[in-house]
């Protein structure tokens, strides 16, 4: 089947959501993938900060095997028992309390939405401008981005958007009627944008005070992607829950929700549910992909990579460039021409986040030539920015 059979079927039976590049890729390793015409590029993309420790990696493919083998799916209404190891593993080495598990971030997200509104009725949730924490109705409420959010209107009430580097105004949306406050450590479909340690400590402060949950969205953030395991280990405020998914699967679909031990018995039976959620099948590969992250070698890679290429990117002159860890971004005054550029003629796969800002978010286990190589195809996309960009 060619790619011209693809887009064929593309347009007739799937609903157009996205807006997909020429390109078929039917294989991966590490940090490369290959196309249908046998075409090697270099992916600093890693599938949205999900594929966490490289494409095909040889310990998940055996787990997944191994497990596919035995049984993939029951239901939570019986006991497995790579589920119950995966949620210890988790709580252990969080934040201490219980786990409810689903099959993407945004799931996580609705659940900690439920639980805060469950710890304090009909409360409040504090966001950030530039926010995103979903596209289901709930998570959608929480991200005050009004191209995402005006035409799926009436959303969710009962959220609160102030602007995401002023203390003051944190501070002051917090009251006795706040049910939580929900912060990316790192934004990042909004840009990348590193959250202060003011903010994030008026917010802690403020949660205190009014009795409110601080949740930490680590969808993106956790999973050593900042170069500690979870994002807010490497700062000095501690989330009472935290939600995570994308890179704890490493390309597999699951999401989970923690607490802090406090909150840990919030939610009660047949308040939330998951027909998939941390089935056997997810949840040993995430064992898998766990073993690999939190192996200290590679949590302190992320910040060696995370160096080299902030200042390679800081030397190709590019602006704007900022993130922690293997999560950085840069401007761009055309970033999707760019981008496709890099792809279709210089086999570099990066993202776009919004119309001036490039997104890098590779596999934890990019090597340093790789980081150089990377470097090197997008100083060339770069140089034939005047040009149009080619096509496959």
């Amino acid at each position: 089947m060619t790619l011209a059979d693809l887009e064929v079927l593309e347009r007739d039976f799937l609903m157009p959501t996205y807006a997909r590049f020429p390109v078929e890729l039917v294989r991966g390793e590490g940090c490369r993938l290959w196309d249908a015409d046998g075409h090697e590029y270099l992916d600093l993309f890693a599938g949205v900060a999900t594929a966490q420790i490289g494409h095909c990696h040889p310990a998940l493919v055996e787990a997944v095997r191994d497990q596919a083998g035995r049984l993939m799916h029951v239901s939570n209404l019986y006991y497995t028992e790579p589920s119950m190891r995966l949620a210890e593993r988790l709580s252990r080495g969080s934040l201490g309390g219980k786990v409810f598990f689903a099959n993407s971030g945004a799931e996580a997200n609705e659940c900690a939405i439920k639980l805060a509104r469950r710890h304090k009725p009909r409360g409040e949730v504090v966001v950030l401008d530039g926010a995103f924490h979903g596209r289901t109705m709930g998570a959608l409420s929480a991200t005050p981005q009004e191209t995402k959010q005006e035409p799926f209107a009436p959303l969710v009430p009962g959220f609160r958007a102030v602007p995401r580097d002023d203390p003051g105004a944190l501070a002051s949306a917090v009251g006795d009627r706040t049910a939580a406050v929900m912060i990316e450590p790192v934004q990042g479909e909004g840009g990348v944008n590193p959250i202060s340690m003011d903010v994030l400590r008026a917010a802690r402060e403020a949660c205190d005070r009014h009795g409110a949950l601080l949740v930490f969205d680590e969808v993106q953030t956790g999973m050593g992607r900042t170069g500690t395991l979870w994002a807010w280990q490497g700062l000095d405020v501690r989330p009472d829950v935290m939600t995570t998914a994308k890179g704890l699967g490493g390309g597999l679909p699951i999401g989970a929700c923690v607490t802090a031990p406090e909150y840990a018995d919030v939610l009660r039976p047949g308040d939330h549910g998951s027909t998939f959620g941390g089935g056997p099948l997810v949840a040993r590969g995430a064992l898998a992909v766990l073993d690999v992250v939190e192996a200290p070698a590679v949590l302190a890679s992320v910040l060696e990579r995370g160096a080299q290429l902030a200042a390679g990117l800081h030397d190709l002159g590019l602006e704007g460039v900022r993130g922690r860890g293997l999560m950085l971004a840069f401007e761009h005054p055309d970033a999707p021409a760019l981008v496709r550029r890099a792809l279709l003629e210089h086999r570099l796969v990066v993202n776009a986040t919004g119309p001036t800002t490039v997104r890098l978010v590779p596999a934890l286990t990019l090597t340093a030539a790789e980081a150089d190589e990377g470097l090197a195809r997008l100083r060339a996309a770069l140089a034939a920015q005047h040009r149009p960009a080619a096509t496959i």
